[in-house]
């Protein structure tokens, strides 16, 4: 880095390499009232990770430390004006297990597509000034920073407990009394085997609770339920590209196994192989930066105006709701037949005793590839592998049943819930694998 830093613009672009705190987040927050965009990376990022990424993202600053931090706020405290209406969203880059990380921009805003993304934020969710939000995950991905934002826009309080432990989120319920929570299911699961020990925290706080980000198990789903207030848990289906549908928890029981209808000012479809597009107003619109052929093939135009896809696969019932089956991208093709991992594992879900299960695919010399689970089971109450073959011939048609189990104490997942498929396939753990023919 150079002595003097260099003078920042509306358009230009800083990368935030440091962890998510009341510093970080005002900072984002005067960043985008400027119009300059916030570029939020993992800390943790490798150098030859980061190094990576920049190179595609070509910001204008880099902050590294917490120092740097410190010296990028107070010029922004001297030299812009004091936070308020965003001109941008950040420059979030979409997940690494699909390839390239890449940089989601959707440039500098007019102040009318500004003031309406954050008005259609607050109408959804109904942020308001006496709300206190409590952060589970870190604020460089979309979805906890966009509700930090919106609490803290509404004039409501920020609540940032640190690194996410299940003992110390705990005690922030207790003590701070946080009326909304955004979560992915991973913490949903370790919040309750920690409350299974000590004892559920009085919860009748939250008016709201929005989970997204994986599938969530259904004991899980209905656990959170119950748990929480009547009418205040959501599920919610988007990328770090833009939001697709949103749905109340009653709306999934209506409805099992959906992720909601199209949120407001949407319109969803799907192509006869299931690809899902959706139509969003002018003011959620992207590009992927420096990449106009990534881009371009990322959308289309339709009668209803231009839509986008990430390659997600789904269908839509008549009454409008979305069911998930899968990404492109994950896709197992075993002996010409298509199996989207994301089907197979709702199924699975459904089996008393199992906890946790990931689909994924290996190389097979007959099939071209072969369908494989990863499973967690509860302590003592969970089935076996023929167990789990058994309610797979009952539910699932054959292409569809793994042929490969695995027992594991839990799954690799990303800080958001994601499962690290590829971590999956060979085992990490080193434990034999179970086989387990169709």
């Amino acid at each position: 880095m150079p002595d003097a830093a260099p003078v920042l613009s509306p358009g230009d672009r800083v990368a935030l390499l440091v962890p998510g705190t009341e510093t970080y987040l005002d900072t984002v927050h005067r960043l985008l009232t400027a119009g300059i965009l916030p570029i939020p990376l993992d800390p943790r990022l490798t150098e030859g990770e980061r190094e990576r990424i920049l190179a595609v993202v070509r910001p204008h600053r880099v902050v590294a430390d917490e120092a740097a931090l410190a010296d990028l706020h107070a010029d922004l405290v001297r030299t812009l004006p004091a936070p308020g209406l965003p001109l941008a969203r950040p420059m979030h880059c979409t997940s690494g297990t699909t390839g390239t990380p890449k940089g989601v921009d959707s440039g500098v805003l007019s102040r009318a597509d500004a003031r309406a993304l954050v008005d259609e934020e607050r109408e959804l969710w109904g942020f308001r000034g006496d709300d206190v939000h409590l952060v589970l995950s870190p604020l460089y991905h979309s979805a906890p920073l966009r509700f930090a934002l919106g609490t803290r826009l509404a004039g409501g309080r920020v609540v940032l407990p640190g690194h996410f432990d299940p003992a110390a989120v705990t005690a922030a319920i207790e003590r701070e009394r946080p009326t909304t929570m955004f979560c992915v299911p991973a913490h949903l699961q370790r919040l309750f085997a920690h409350w299974d020990e000590v004892g559920t925290p009085d919860l009748s706080c939250f008016r709201l609770v929005a989970h997204a980000g994986a599938p969530c198990p259904t004991e899980v789903k209905e656990r959170l339920i119950e748990a929480f207030p009547p009418h205040t848990t959501w599920e919610f289906y988007g990328s770090t590209e833009g939001q697709f549908t949103a749905c109340r928890s009653e709306e999934w029981q209506a409805h099992p196994g959906t992720v909601g209808r199209a949120r407001p000012g949407r319109r969803l479809s799907a192509d006869p192989d299931g690809t899902l597009w959706c139509v969003v107003p002018e003011f959620a619109r992207f590009s992927y930066f420096g990449d106009p052929a990534k881009t371009a093939a990322a959308w289309r135009e339709t009668p209803d105006g231009p839509a986008f896809s990430v390659g997600d696969h789904g269908r839509i019932d008549a009454d409008g709701y979305v069911y998930l089956d899968g990404r492109r991208e994950d896709l197992i093709i075993t002996g010409g037949v298509n199996v989207y991992p994301t089907e197979v594992e709702l199924v699975l879900g459904g089996c008393p005793g199992v906890v946790d299960v990931a689909v994924y695919a290996e190389d097979d010399p007959d099939w071209g590839q072969r369908v494989c689970a990863a499973v967690v089971v509860g302590a003592g109450h969970g089935p076996d592998e023929a167990g789990l073959a058994a309610y797979a011939r009952e539910h699932l048609a054959p292409p569809k049943r793994p042929k490969t189990w695995r027992f594991l104490p839990e799954l690799p997942r990303t800080l958001t819930g994601k499962v690290r498929r590829t971590d999956l396939a060979p085992d990490p753990t080193g434990q034999p694998t179970a086989q387990q023919a169709n």
